[in-house]
């Protein structure tokens, strides 16, 4: 048996950009299977139909759609049937050429197999949310082991606030908070993933091998010495498109020339690909916690086609207020139910606050998104 991937196109230009909608934006493949003789055809046939996937059968060949994320599940099944065949070799290869990574320092991660928990710890006065919360060694001992416990990923250490209005610390001092939380972390851990949320030149100087993240709400390149400093690191770059100086008439047109152009320019400075994800800038609109911050939510799946994680960096943001004027501590159900939308439509890091219920979150919709019945 083979399998491979099924270019499908029409005289139709229309129907062809309906089309590749669906494989770029909506995430799925066009495959097709060639069948030996006619009992793995049907064997194959079957398998297709107790997945519920759209097929068309043509002498020995079997056409379908199927989504990226049940790839593995496919996979798995056919080894099942037809253990020793060629199709399976086939098909691991078509799966990892969709798969995406993000190197980040120390760690590869395989991004399109599991998602990224990706914990916040403000060492912040300011913070919109959890401000004053850690400013001693205690507290920010048991969140910490609290983290590590409730499933984190990454713990993003934050010294400086860019909550709308914000005033901006020196890059001394903004060290002198965050430097402390680094090493308590490595006490704790020494195999969970730090990162830094700092748009500071010097900051970045002094930690960079310290930490396997850098988050920069500036996206790098305000900043040529950023670029020279990052492109000897093995860091990875999570970089984000800002808007709080920017008016739109076309949101998703302007954001995604911001993505190209940003990752061109940071390619171009000798930065790999691989490094960079992606942060739309949720929250950082010209108006604040406005109606644009809810089309970018929508959106999310318009940047599939650039092939880089994109974070969901929505927890407990003003969006609850605005729409339910909802406390800061009473809007935990609101962003489950905004970050569901964006991890189902291609979010893969999920930078939150509560780990808890994220970990169920991500947990529960990947098992019905794979929750076929094939009763063996």
């Amino acid at each position: 048996m083979q399998i491979s991937e099924q270019p499908i196109t029409t005289e139709n230009l229309f129907a062809n950009d309906i089309l590749a909608d669906v494989e770029l934006r909506e995430q799925n493949l066009f495959l097709k299977i060639i069948a030996n003789d006619s009992e793995q055809l049907a064997l194959a046939q079957q398998l297709i139909e107790q997945m519920d996937l759209i097929h068309q059968v043509s002498q020995n060949e079997l056409l379908f759609k199927i989504k990226v994320t049940s790839l593995r599940t496919l996979s798995d099944q056919l080894q099942k049937r037809f253990p020793d065949d060629e199709i399976n070799q086939q098909l691991t290869q078509i799966i990892a050429e969709h798969t995406i990574y993000w190197q980040a320092g120390r760690y590869r991660f395989n991004l399109s197999e599991k998602p990224l928990i990706y914990g916040i710890l403000n060492i912040t006065p300011d913070s919109f949310y959890d401000g004053g919360r850690y400013q001693d060694e205690e507290s920010i001992r048991n969140r910490i082991s609290s983290m590590i416990n409730s499933g984190v990923d990454v713990i993003e250490v934050g010294g400086q606030t860019t909550r709308p209005g914000f005033s901006e610390i020196s890059p001394a001092e903004e060290l002198a908070r965050i430097v402390p939380v680094i090493r308590m972390i490595k006490s704790v851990s020494d195999d969970i993933v730090i990162a830094v949320d700092t748009y500071k030149y010097d900051v970045m100087h002094e930690i960079i091998d310290q930490v396997d993240i850098i988050n920069d709400v500036n996206a790098f390149t305000d900043d040529q010495r950023k670029l020279a400093l990052l492109k000897d690191s093995n860091v990875g770059l999570l970089t984000m498109h800002s808007a709080r100086t920017k008016d739109y008439d076309n949101l998703t047109f302007e954001m995604k020339r911001f993505f190209e152009d940003n990752l061109a320019d940071l390619m171009d400075a000798g930065i790999d690909r691989e490094r960079i994800a992606l942060d739309q800038g949720i929250g950082y609109a010209k108006v604040a916690d406005g109606y644009q911050d809810y089309a970018m939510m929508r959106n999310i799946d318009q940047f599939n086609y650039l092939n880089r994680p994109m974070m969901v960096a929505i927890s407990r943001k003003g969006f609850g207020s605005k729409l339910f004027g909802l406390d800061k501590d009473d809007r935990l159900p609101v962003t489950l139910i905004a970050e569901s939308y964006m991890y189902l439509h291609g979010g893969r890091i999920l930078r939150v606050h509560d780990i808890d219920e994220t970990v169920q979150l991500a947990r529960m919709l990947d098992v019905i998104e794979n929750g076929y019945w094939f009763n063996d």
